[in-house]
This record gives structure tokens, C-alpha cells and sequence, in this order.
């Protein structure tokens, strides 16, 4: 009979692990976990490595823990699954003396000193784990971290604004182009001693995704950032620069496996290639070197246009600006692309707006997307179709746009901003040569480059000329303000990228990006979704320069509901991409999805940890309401937000080099409010096909304190964690995720406060955690500022800001010994709430639970013009 056993080892096996260089010594911890239906055995472990000083390869036997005195990791598992008996072994491996390479590990275990041991590799597909103990020294010379340097660049050793890193610039002077741009491919060198490889490349011409190899580096695509793991823990990045001069550079590898810089001259005059390199003890410190080194380049003198800095340098209302900006950040989304289809007209708005309504969706956003314009060649694809006029088209919007969106607004007083989608150069097709907007404005024949022929406007198309561009947008949006519109969201910027002739390109790049911004700057304060727009020169020169307002720019390329595949890489290539686009002075959008879908909830996760907006495309009548009310909540002006976390999610560090293929779990990590009173945040996806267990850290969670407690929290459970600090021996989850499956953590800081006792002589430390809103994905994000003090009288006073109504959570040590009504009072604008709004958790004895959003109905408040509501708490 065999008994059914799964271990789970941290460090993980089959990946690579750097020990940080002030750490002595490398702590691992394994689970095994056995099905219940055999009687429970004990288990030995064993991790067998070869890092003794030899090299040869030897056992640490690993020592059982005592669950009863150190409390177990929470564990997180599907309902269907078997219930199991769980064992945690822990064991430390010293750092060697003489041993500079890397250690590999694995594991034998058994149940008695009678059977034999089993190798857990040979029941799972996962290799050896390796381990780097990161060296106290960096590189003094850039050279040093390769083979073959090419002597061709000009290399500076640069200050570094990020602690321990180095720093250098990298040029290459590229001749002058006349009508055909001048391309230059030069090797760099082979980076040397590394083991792992990420990049992020061009997947296609507006989209980036992420890339990643063991050993020799090789992309196949156009890439503009890579990073590699050397063998001495140490990380090397290199970042290609683009937007200057008139010049894009990015990176290639030849047959070797070597770097080779490819570049393109567009301009008159010869100009530099930039490359920035950088090598930290992390990958998040190099790359923050390298970016910040870029913005310094691209933000210097003369970077704005005369026209760009003169709309800069217009009087703003800041006030109202922040108004429109938190709603447009902030409020929830509808959008028309999927859930209407492209045969769109009013009547399917107006539709699909009631519809929502009679669901008690309460949206703030409304975005029209494509085909609402007046086109040309009716009957024929997108790509063939041309812009003819302002006005939207006769047969959809007969009594024309204006009316259209006045009577949205006056049948839906929620709607606060509605947007309209446009290309950047018009339509797919271009301007017709026959419409009103060609006889207004300047036009011009361009030709786009060869070799892309699916998805891709004609080879010659008819465009408004850069000259005129700004006169066009002026217009343009004036149009759409006098209609009632307010934002837009101009979509294949790309095409400017795809201009065939130098000439072209050197006039129309950046004199159509300028345009757009300046035009929405100056009529949409901003309110704008940049799309299709990952291209180098508009990466660096339109979002990186923190000298204009933040944008809102596509994250990635686009939501399919119709392709099974896609949906777990759409959040994997998001995660990735943002590893970089958190730099730039955007807001990450991980575009839109559908409510009633089979990966519903997991785009649904992936949205409320990304940072960014939420916008849904349903079908009228197919929402998933209570998905709904996960991500968002609403406000006391009535309004509905959603709960976004103060900063951009992204990859967490250990899972930087983890290719999609691997059957690793993806980690997704953010951080909400200010350092040391705020919570990490960490969205997990299971991205293969099939079930995956692992461990959570307390150190993988971003921006927590050394010394400090924290619970974690599950948000598909509502369960939580025992306290924990980042130096506790076990993980604080263990979980298996199931196909399709994801869940969110959430950490909250635990405040030791010292009470009076009944006997007043006496006092005792009482432990207390703020949780935000309970039942919301990330209802940490709800909390815009707490405070917790002991009045003279010997009450607690915790004292809540909170952006959205909902259930405020409460975690008290001692709550099990209190009375709801003997040592509780709670007041809302300085009335005491109804006790039937107070509750003890069904889930957790320890936890209080406030129904903010029923006390406020109930007693029918009113805040006045504030947007937040404040909950006092009085414990005795």
C-alpha cells in the first residue's frame, strides 16, 4: 500500500534562490503533507546538497516542528481537496568559507527507519534547487561583467541615485539618415557567470511582453530590457534608450548568445544610442538605477515643446482637477468593446446603461469605444474604413453625439466622465481623401513599413499632416467638449512607429505625440487612456518625464474572452511588463474583462492588485453582481469606487526569473498607505494546468518592517494568520491553488497596546490589527488612515478613515473576553451606531466586525462635501 505524500520545499526546487550578502546562512523549511484516509505516521526529512566545502554531496537532516508551541502556518486549500495531516521540518545551511559557486539541493523523506526513503524528485517534474550566496563586493568596471567587450562604445562610470549599485552610460554615435533611416547592429559582449535571464521584448509592434531563459541568452525578438542573474548573487541590467535624437535603440542577440545593440537614425544630424547598465544586490534596485538614470536624459533641456511646455504652463483648478482625477482613477468602469460588439449605436448604449442600472451597478466611467466615428468605405473591414468627420456616424447616432451623450448623463446621474475612442492618427485606415476632415486640413501620404500584414492598416495610407496636427486635435477635441465628452482613449499609437520614410518618422513621431498630449491636457486635464502605445521612442519620450501629469496607459496587449490560453497569461504578462512600466509616470492598465466568464475572478484579482483602474465589458444582463461589489464599494456620496492599492503591482523578487512554463505559482505584490502602517498586498495565480501547492513568506510580502508583527489575511476564506514577523521559523501560508484558482493575501501591522485592567492597578498588552473592509479583494485599500490611542479614562480609542462604506474588521486579542455591549461604543459623526451593526466574526473569535455601510443607512447620515467616512471605536 502506498501512502499518498506532497512536499513543498522553501527554498523552492527547480529554482534559484540568492541568499542576501549579510546573510549567514540559508533556512529552509519543507511540508509534507499525507491523506487522512491512512493512519497518521511520523516522517524524517533529509536535504542532501553539494555545499560542503568539497563540493561533495552530503545530508542535513531536518528537525521536525513542535506545532503546539510555534503555531502553524495558516493553510489555504480548495474545499474539494482531501484533507491532509501536515508536518513542518525546518533546518539551516551555513554559508561556506571557501565555496563561491552555487549549491545545489534535494530531498529525501520516509515515514519509519523500516521503509525506504523516497526522492522528491523522483515523484514530481520538479529539478534540483540551487542557491547563490550573494558576494559583499560589486563590480568596479562594467567590462568585468563580460566577454568579448566591444571597444566601439563610449563607456562613463555614472553616480548612482540607488544604494548599492554601479552605474555606467553607454553611447554609440550613429550616422545622419537622408529619406531612408541609417540602422547600426553592434556587439556589445556576452554577459558572463550568470544562470538565469529576463527580458521584456516588442511581442509585436505595441505590446511588450516578458521573456526568459536558463544559460545562453537568446530572444528572438526585439528586446529593451534584460536582466541576468550572475552566479555571485549580483544583478545585471541593461536598459536601452529611445526617443532621443531621433533614435531607438533596442537589443538583440547573436548566435552566441552574445548582446548585440541595434539602432535607428531617423534625423539629419549623426546622433548617440544610450544604453544604461547597472548591477545591484537586486533586481528592483538595478533596474530603479538604470530607469532613473533614464528619466535624467530624457527630461533635460529642451524635452518640451514650446507648445507642450505653454499648455504645461496654463492655469488649472487644482481642486476641481483632483476631483475629476480621483473619479477617473478611481470609479468603476463600463466599457462598450466586447460587451456590445462593433455594430454599436445609442439604442445598444442606452441598453446595456438601463441594464445596468436594474442590477444596481452604479458605474462612474463610460467609455465608447470603437465605431462610433464617421467612416468611408462602409461594408469593409476596420483597416479599410477612413475617418471622414467629427460627427458620429448618421446610422448609429442619428440625432448625432451631442444628443447621444446628453442623454446619457441626464438618465444616469452617476456617470460622472464618459470617453470616446479614437486612433491616434484618426481611424485604422487613416483620414479619407474625400471627407471634411481632408478638406480642413493639411494631409499627407504615408507608407508604413513592410513585413506586417495582419492587423496592420494599408501600405499607403492618407493621414492629417504633423503640421497640421495640433490645429486638428485643438478642433477635434473642442468638438467633443461641446458634445459633453471629457476624456478619450486613443488607441494604435503604434503607427506612427510603423512609417516607413525618415522624413516621416522624424516628423510625425513626436509632433503627433505632443499634439495629442498638449490637446488632452489642455481639454481633458489628462483624462486620457494612451493605448497600443508601448513603442521605445513613446515609452521614453511621452511616459517616462515626470514634468506632465500622470497618464493612463495599456498595460499589455488585450483581453480575449474567446481564448482559453490567454487569460492566465494576460495576468503573468501584466505582472512582468510592470516590473518596468512602474517607473514611467503612468497608471498601469491591465485593460478590461467580463464579469460573467470562466476567468472572471481571476482578471477580477488580477485588476484589484495591479494598481490601476477597473473596467468591465459585459454583455447587457450578464453581470456577476457580486464579483462587483469584491472590487469596488460605495462611497457615502454614493458614488461607486474601487479599492485600489496605493502602488503599482508587479512580480515580487523571487519570482523575477521564473519563466511562464515553469509550474510555479505567480506572485503579484503591491503595498497601500504609508511605510510602516500600511499593508502588503500579494495577488497569488496559479498559471498552469494543474494543481499547485507552495509557500507564502512574510518576506515576500512588499514594504513590511524588520521587528514588527502582522497578521495575514485570506480573502477567499477570511481567514487569518496567527501573528508573525519576518523572523519566525515557518512560512506564514502554505496553500494549493487549483487550476484557474487564485487568491489574495493581505498583511496588517499589529499595534501592542498596553490597557488598564478592572483592577486599575494592573495592566495588560492588548493586541490589535485594523483590516479594512472584509469581503472586498483588497479591502485594505479602504483604509485612508487610522490612529489608536489610550484615553485618560483607560478606553482605546481606534479611529478609522475609510474610502468606501462596507464591513470594517477588527482584529482584537482579547476580543473573546469582551461584551459587544458592556465594552463597546462606535459612533459615526459623532452618533452611536445601532449594536445590531456589531458583530462577532463567524470566522475568527478575535475579530470584530462593524457594518459601516448598514449604520450609515440606517441612520440616514449625510457628509457634507467629504468623500470619506470616519469610524470611532471606544474599547474599555
Amino acid at each position: 500500500m502506498i501512502m499518498f505524500s506532497n512536499v513543498v520545499c522553501w527554498p523552492p526546487f527547480g529554482q534559484t534562490t540568492v541568499i542576501p550578502h549579510g546573510q549567514a546562512e540559508a533556512k529552509f523549511c519543507v511540508l509534507i503533507e499525507s491523506s487522512i484516509s491512512f493512519p497518521e505516521q511520523g516522517w524524517e526529512a533529509v536535504l542532501w546538497h553539494n555545499g560542503s566545502e568539497d563540493g561533495t554531496w552530503v545530508a542535513l537532516p531536518l528537525e521536525e516542528v513542535d506545532q503546539k508551541s510555534e503555531g502553524a502556518p495558516l493553510a489555504i486549500t480548495s474545499k474539494a481537496r482531501p484533507k491532509v495531516y501536515r508536518r513542518y521540518f525546518t533546518g539551516k545551511l551555513s554559508r561556506s568559507n571557501t565555496k563561491t559557486t552555487s549549491i545545489e539541493f534535494t530531498l529525501k523523506f520516509r515515514t519509519t527507519a523500516s521503509t525506504a526513503w523516497k526522492w522528491v524528485n523522483d515523484q514530481s517534474n520538479h529539478s534540483n534547487g540551487e542557491l547563490f550566496f550573494q558576494s559583499n563586493h560589486l563590480p568596479t568596471a562594467l567590462h568585468d561583467c563580460f566577454g568579448n567587450f566591444s571597444s566601439s562604445f563610449n563607456v562613463q562610470s555614472l553616480k548612482s541615485e540607488v544604494p548599492d549599485t554601479c552605474l555606467w552610460s553607454l553611447t554609440l554615435t550613429i550616422p545622419a539618415a537622408g529619406r531612408e533611416s541609417v540602422f547600426s547592429n553592434e556587439p556589445l559582449g556576452t554577459p558572463l557567470d550568470f544562470t538565469r535571464w529576463f527580458a521584456l521584448i516588442r511581442i509585436w509592434s505595441p505590446w511588450l511582453a516578458p521573456r526568459h531563459g536558463k544559460g545562453k541568452f537568446e530572444v528572438n525578438e526585439d528586446a529593451i530590457l534584460c536582466s541576468f542573474l550572475r552566479r555571485d548573487g549580483l544583478h545585471l541590467v541593461l536598459l536601452a534608450v529611445s526617443g532621443l535624437e531621433d533614435i531607438i535603440t533596442i537589443f538583440k542577440n547573436d548566435r552566441k548568445g552574445g548582446i548585440v545593440v541595434s539602432s535607428r537614425n531617423d534625423g539629419t544630424d549623426a546622433g548617440k544610442a544610450q544604453v544604461i547598465a547597472a548591477v545591484g544586490r537586486t533586481f528592483e534596485t538595478a533596474n530603479a538605477a538604470c530607469m532613473y538614470q533614464a528619466r535624467k536624459l530624457v527630461s533635460g533641456p529642451g524635452s518640451l515643446s514650446k507648445g507642450l511646455q505653454e499648455a504645461l504652463d496654463e492655469p488649472v483648478d487644482e481642486e476641481a482637477r483632483a476631483r475629476w482625477m480621483e473619479n477617473w482613477y478611481d470609479g468603476l468602469t463600463y466599457c462598450t468593446w466586447n460587451g456590445l460588439g462593433q455594430d454599436l449605436n445609442e439604442q445598444k448604449i442606452y441598453n446595456a446603461l438601463d441594464t445596468l442600472d436594474k442590477n444596481n451597478i452604479k458605474i462612474t466611467n463610460l467609455i465608447i469605444d470603437d465605431n462610433w466615428q464617421s467612416l468611408d468605405n462602409p461594408g469593409k473591414g476596420q483597416f479599410e474604413r477612413r475617418w471622414t468627420d467629427f460627427e458620429a456616424n448618421k446610422e448609429g447616432f442619428p440625432k448625432g453625439l451631442a444628443y447621444t451623450i446628453t442623454t446619457i448623463r441626464d438618465n444616469h446621474p452617476s456617470i460622472q466622465h464618459v470617453a470616446v475612442w479614437h486612433a491616434i492618427l484618426g481611424y485604422w485606415g487613416g483620414v479619407s481623401p474625400d471627407g471634411n476632415i481632408a478638406k480642413k486640413y493639411k494631409t499627407k501620404v504615408v507608407s508604413r513599413s513592410q513585413g506586417h500584414e495582419t492587423f496592420m492598416p494599408p501600405a499607403i495610407i492618407t493621414v492629417v499632416d504633423a503640421d497640421d496636427a495640433q490645429r486638428m486635435y485643438n478642433d477635434f477635441y473642442q468638438f467633443l467638449m461641446s458634445c459633453r465628452i471629457d476624456s478619450v482613449k486613443t488607441d494604435a499609437q503604434f503607427f506612427l512607429d510603423l512609417l516607413e520614410d525618415a522624413e516621416d518618422r522624424r516628423r510625425f513621431i513626436r509632433a503627433y505625440q505632443d499634439a495629442w498630449t498638449i490637446s488632452s491636457l489642455r481639454y481633458f486635464s489628462v483624462k486620457a487612456i494612451s493605448c497600443m502605445s508601448q513603442t521605445p521612442q513613446i515609452l521614453f519620450h511621452t511616459q517616462l518625464p515626470t514634468n506632465k501629469p500622470r497618464l493612463m496607459v495599456r498595460n499589455s496587449d488585450d483581453f480575449f474572452p474567446e481564448i482559453p490560453t490567454s487569460h492566465p497569461w494576460h495576468i503573468f504578462m501584466n505582472a512582468y511588463n510592470s516590473l518596468f512600466t512602474q517607473h514611467l509616470n503612468i497608471l498601469p492598465d491591465w485593460d478590461m474583462f467580463q464579469t460573467s466568464h470562466e476567468y472572471s475572478s481571476f482578471h477580477a484579482a488580477g485588476r484589484c492588485v495591479s494598481g490601476g483602474p477597473i473596467y468591465f465589458t459585459d454583455e447587457p444582463g450578464k453581470h456577476d453582481v457580486d464579483l462587483i461589489h469584491q472590487m469596488s464599494g460605495e462611497n457615502v456620496q454614493g458614488k461607486t469606487v474601487i479599492l485600489r492599492p496605493s502602488n503599482i503591482g508587479k512580480t515580487i523578487a523571487s519570482g523575477v526569473y521564473t519563466a511562464y512554463e515553469e509550474e510555479r505559482l505567480l506572485k503579484v505584490g503591491t503595498y497601500h498607505g504609508s511605510k510602516g502602517t500600511g499593508s502588503g498586498i500579494l495577488g497569488i495565480f496559479n498559471v498552469v494546468q494543474k494543481p499547485i501547492s507552495d509557500f507564502v513568506m512574510l518576506s515576500e510580502f512588499l514594504g513590511l518592517e524588520d521587528g514588527m508583527e502582522y497578521l495575514v489575511r485570506a480573502h477567499t476564506t477570511g481567514e487569518i494568520s496567527k501573528p508573525m514577523s519576518k523572523n519566525d521559523k515557518l512560512p506564514c501560508v502554505s496553500l494549493e491553488l487549483q487550476t484557474k484558482s487564485w487568491e489574495i493575501l493581505s498583511t496588517f501591522p499589529i499595534h501592542n497596546i498596553s490597557m488598564r485592567t478592572s483592577d486599575e492597578s494592573k495592566s495588560q498588552d492588548v493586541k490589535v490589527s485594523i483590516l479594512g473592509l472584509l469581503g472586498k479583494m483588497t479591502g485594505a485599500a479602504a483604509i485612508l488612515g487610522s490612529e489608536l490611542t489610550v484615553e485618560k479614562n483607560g478606553r482605546l480609542h481606534v479611529s478609522t478613515r475609510l474610502k468606501a462604506l462596507g464591513v470594517l474588521g477588527i482584529y482584537i486579542s482579547d476580543l473573546p473576553s469582551k461584551s459587544i455591549k458592556d465594552n463597546f461604543l462606535i459612533t459615526i459623526l459623532g452618533s452611536t451606531i445601532p449594536i445590531h451593526t456589531v458583530a462577532i466574526s463567524m470566522i475568527s473569535e478575535n475579530i470584530l466586525e462593524v457594518d459601516v455601510e448598514r449604520a450609515w443607512k440606517e441612520m440616514g447620515l449625510y457628509s457634507g462635501w467629504q468623500n470619506e467616512v470616519a469610524v470611532e471605536v471606544f474599547m474599555s
